[in-house]
């Protein structure tokens, strides 16, 4: 018979289960990983920043990408590194901790679409009415797209913690490197048949939304270039709206993969290593495209490791 401690403050982790062989090589990979998503994305942010060149509506939204980067990582990876050289029965977190913990990576996986379909609108502004750019992607409309894209996912997301928080609890094990609302509300003995609708129509909501909206925007840009014939303008679009459409490839094929593994009961262990690196590629990738494509920031960056390599 399961023994049940009911609403205990204090919860076990199950941590990241691994070989006493391959513990050194994973927790260098991800203490790398993290450390250069740091770097990258914090860099990329500060020189939008404080170069003014780079003050269009283009840089300024790719900071929210970078944002949410860092915030996605920073709540998952140092847990998981400082949980490698903790016993199995000592991976303890706290209730509110954990509910932090499921928000903030909700809120990264959401705001991952959001803020990639916001980008997806810029492009085609940009490519589809040049000449009205300006005056469309004004300061205000940037504010606008990007309060909208944190404000869509904050809302999704505290109503699918909402409706976990209500829950009584009943266990204390979450088999899982870090919390999520499908673990929190595993710890439940009642009924959880509201949280499965609701995180099941929450789920077919952003993707359908995300693939629709960057599906029609991109349809759009190659209906313009074909209609025009313009090298100069199919050369600008191609190599602007390539960046774009591989990091969201990228993060649609890493959300894919976690949801088509959750349904293989058998495959835990690999949609555990999934999940995470769905925040560690990612969070390494968006500013090596972006760095590499985009030639005002490899300009920028070049510029400075010259003028560092002076000194």
């Amino acid at each position: 018979m399961e023994n049940y401690t009911y609403n205990s403050n204090l919860l076990l982790l199950e941590g990241l289960q691994v070989t006493q062989e391959s513990m050194y090589p994973v927790f260098l990979f991800f203490l790398s990983s993290y450390i250069f998503i740091m770097a990258s994305n914090i860099g990329i942010v500060v020189l939008i920043f404080i170069e003014r060149a780079l003050h269009q509506p283009m840089y300024f939204l790719f900071c929210n990408l970078s944002l949410n980067d860092i915030i996605g990582n920073s709540i998952t990876i140092p847990r998981l590194l400082i949980d490698f050289w903790a016993p199995s029965s000592g991976h303890y977190i706290t209730y509110a901790e954990c509910v932090v913990q499921a928000f903030a990576t909700h809120i990264y996986g959401t705001t991952s679409h959001t803020i990639l379909m916001i980008m997806a609108f810029d492009r085609y502004v940009a490519i589809c009415n040049p000449l009205r750019y300006t005056t469309i992607m004004s300061t205000r409309m940037v504010v606008k797209l990007t309060v909208s894209a944190w404000g869509a996912a904050f809302l999704l997301v505290a109503i699918l913690l909402g409706l976990t928080l209500r829950l009584n609890r009943c266990r204390t094990f979450i088999s899982n490197p870090f919390c999520d609302n499908a673990s929190l509300f595993k710890l439940s003995c009642e009924d959880v048949s509201i949280n499965n609708i609701y995180g099941l129509s929450f789920t077919v909501v952003l993707f359908t939304s995300s693939i629709g909206s960057v599906l029609v925007t991109y349809t759009k840009i190659t209906a313009v270039c074909l209609i025009n014939q313009n090298k100069s303008l199919n050369s600008k679009a191609f190599r602007t709206c390539a960046t774009h459409l591989v990091i969201y490839l990228v993060m649609l094929w890493c959300s894919f993969v976690i949801i088509i593994l959750h349904r293989f009961p058998e495959y835990s262990y690999y949609r555990k290593i999934a999940a995470l690196l769905f925040h560690v590629i990612p969070g390494s990738l968006n500013p090596v495209i972006y760095g590499v494509q985009c030639k005002e920031i490899r300009k920028y960056i070049f510029t400075s490791r010259k003028i560092s390599a002076v000194f």
